[in-house]
């Protein structure tokens, strides 16, 4: 009887061990961008209404890009700051260690004045911000959902203030990202700013300042997904943007928008002018440009 208990001990035991082997064996499942989920962050955003520094529609996309980011295993916190005598609150993410360092930014606030709208009587009133602001903090969310745990080195999230102020008195552009350029001790190895990437209808070209080498690595990886016709690797743009800081610092820096938008500025900049799709290409992109990066 005590030999018949044992082997069947053994057995189990045998089971268990070969049980544990397969599932090391199996390949991980790959991490997957979602759009659809991407959009919907756009319409969170859209709800609260514009974003513009000092509302409360700005505090509360701050505490809920905190919550989102704490809720996907992020350390986060707000980074105080002031230019020109106004208050700038950058949202930073933070997760790993070591190398690479790799920064992505987006600005989330939305423009004070509508003043490319054309209506004149519409230039006073804040823009919705939905492809201007919304579009880059979504990609950034949903890559900070499902990005892996133990990706090799460390990622920062960083989500501006204050980037889309300028021709407005008592304020400039880009002010969230200079402020947080100048209170770097180190440097990242690479940034990589969205901007402006919900358009329905996305094209994004090479942007004249952005660092070469980091333009191709996108660029080509976008190609290898599919995406070759939306990313299109011919200079366009040259833009003073959330990567010119670090540009001025002699970081590798890179940004992704597309700036052909006729709503720029506008009331019309709304939810029904972006896609999950145009969502999707980005997403899946830096995703992949990311998970290379380890490799």
């Amino acid at each position: 009887m005590r030999r018949q208990v044992a082997f069947a001990v053994g057995l189990v035991a045998l089971a268990l061990v070969a049980q544990s082997l397969f599932a090391m064996l199996q390949p991980r499942p790959q991490p997957a961008f979602d759009g659809r989920r991407a959009l919907a962050d756009i319409e969170t955003q859209l709800a609260l209404g514009p974003r513009t520094p000092g509302s409360a529609a700005h505090a509360a996309a701050v505490d809920w890009m905190l919550e989102t980011l704490r809720a996907a295993g992020w350390h986060a916190e707000v980074q105080e700051a002031e230019r020109l005598g106004q208050p700038v609150r950058n949202v930073v993410a933070k997760r790993g260690a070591g190398a690479p360092w790799l920064l992505l930014g987006a600005h989330y606030d939305s423009r004070l004045h509508a003043d490319m709208d054309s209506d004149s009587a519409a230039h006073s009133q804040p823009v919705p911000g939905a492809n201007d602001g919304a579009s880059g903090v979504a990609v950034l969310l949903e890559l900070a959902r499902v990005l892996p745990q133990d990706l090799p080195g460390e990622v920062w999230l960083v989500f501006f203030d204050a980037e889309d102020s300028g021709r407005i008195e008592g304020w400039d552009w880009i002010m969230g990202s200079r402020a947080f350029a100048e209170s770097l001790d180190a440097h990242p190895d690479a940034v990589v700013i969205v901007d402006m990437i919900g358009d329905a209808d996305l094209q994004i070209y090479y942007e004249a300042n952005s660092d070469s080498t980091l333009r191709e690595e996108i660029w080509t990886q976008a190609a290898e997904l599919g995406y070759g016709d939306v990313f299109i690797p011919t200079v366009r743009h040259s833009m003073l943007d959330d990567h010119t800081p670090f540009i001025e610092l002699g970081i590798p820096a890179v940004l992704l928008i597309d700036f052909n938008y006729p709503y720029w500025h506008t009331l019309e900049d709304t939810l029904d002018k972006v896609s999950a799709g145009s969502l999707q290409a980005v997403g899946d992109t830096l995703l992949a440009w990311l998970l290379g990066q380890s490799d």
